[in-house]
């Protein structure tokens, strides 16, 4: 005698098929609006890159009442910036580790008494460091980019400031280290050499390429939730034709 298949419609594995399409679907509507952001971030650096550096008085001002002045280029004078103290922070450029040497410059406008000046890239190959001279008054002018320091992660190392290793841009730290006050929340990227005579330490320009791939990475969570739905759809008139 033969059994007759059960023909019960499949409510839990409709269940479980329901809520990982949605799952799927969540993914890849988050990286169509991350694609939209990562496209208007990409127009605003290439916009910044062929406009004229603007002064970072004017900069400070538009922060401290709330403007976004991430990736602005900006001038300003600050003298004895080639002989200034400087802090050690933990870096990795193109795959080669060492270190970016952090200083303060005197400012006084947005209510801000000095801003973080990161001056360059040197190679962990490399000994030898700028002199220091702290009374230096050099004229001397900079062109850089501001830039919001990123936030540590769970892997981030703990600064140690009494041994000056640093591994994250912790602003308020770092301009007491320096004996600066009130710094600006934002760290100003050196795009001109700083010690022009020592060509170990690499100023680090705005980024030319920054990777867009939320496209991709859309399709993929679409291409899966499709998938999905046609597994379940072919086990399901499997189900019913047996």
């Amino acid at each position: 005698m033969t059994t007759e298949p059960s023909r019960r419609f499949p409510i839990g594995l409709t269940i479980a098929a329901a809520i990982a399409f949605t799952i799927l679907i969540g993914l890849g509507v988050w990286q169509v609006k991350r694609l939209a952001w990562k496209e208007a971030l990409l127009a605003r650096i290439a916009a910044l890159q062929a406009a004229p550096a603007r002064p970072l008085a004017g900069a400070l001002v538009d922060m401290a009442a709330g403007g976004d002045a991430d990736f602005t280029r900006v001038i300003v004078q600050c003298p004895g910036l080639a002989k200034k103290p400087f802090l050690e922070l933990y870096a990795v450029r193109e795959g080669e580790a060492g270190l970016r040497l952090i200083s303060a410059c005197k400012v006084a406008e947005g209510g801000y008494d000095a801003i973080l000046v990161d001056r360059g890239f040197v190679s962990g190959s490399v000994s030898a460091r700028p002199p220091v001279d702290a009374a230096d008054a050099t004229p001397f002018t900079l062109t850089g980019v501001l830039r919001r320091p990123d936030k540590p992660t769970f892997v981030t190392p703990p600064n140690e400031v009494a041994k000056n290793h640093w591994y994250w841009r912790d602003a308020k730290a770092m301009a007491q280290a320096l004996g600066a006050a009130r710094p600006a929340p934002q760290v100003l990227m050196a795009e001109t050499p700083t010690n022009p005579d020592w060509p170990a330490l690499v100023p680090a320009p705005v980024p030319a390429e920054i990777p867009n791939r939320h496209l991709e990475y859309a399709l993929t969570w679409f291409g899966l939730a499709a998938a999905l739905a046609g597994v379940y759809a072919a086990l399901l008139w499997r189900k019913w034709k047996g």
